[in-house]
């Protein structure tokens, strides 16, 4: 799969300028992939906040772990979502993002994940949208 040029200049950015990070569906599990992208993200100096509903209250790298995107405080200033969850729940995620995250400013839909529609929702909203990929493979060459 070849990267357009446009969107490796949205990942240049997004990689120099979202600090924070709500990870929708981060395992406590260091074996499962959302544990290491998370671990990777926090040692590039990014703050992950978990976002695990079957989690939520327990601490997984440091930080508490919240039910949804709503339960999160609205002045923590998530930037970014990335989401490890199935096509078939990303529109409920980027609609929820819209709503309560007031700092949003990118959907990250990791590896196998895409949804179109929510996406153009959210572009509509001047989100920026990443589809089918992952910052622990894309970000080194931006940071």
């Amino acid at each position: 799969m070849e990267l357009e040029l446009e969107d490796d200049e949205d990942i240049r950015r997004i990689a120099r300028t979202n600090r924070v990070v709500a990870v929708v569906g981060l395992s406590p599990n260091e074996a499962r992939p959302s544990w290491g992208v998370a671990r990777y993200l926090q040692s590039q100096g990014f703050r992950v906040i978990p976002v695990n509903p079957g989690h939520a209250g327990k601490v997984i790298l440091g930080e508490t772990v919240y039910a949804s995107l709503s339960d999160i405080p609205r002045d923590a200033g998530v930037q970014m979502v990335d989401v490890f969850r199935r096509s078939e729940a990303v529109p409920a995620i980027v609609d929820e993002a819209l709503a309560v995250l007031p700092d949003l400013a990118t959907i990250w839909l990791q590896l196998g994940v895409r949804h179109d529609q929510a996406a153009a929702r959210a572009e509509a909203r001047g989100v920026t949208v990443i589809q089918d990929r992952c910052p622990k493979i894309e970000f080194p060459r931006h940071l």
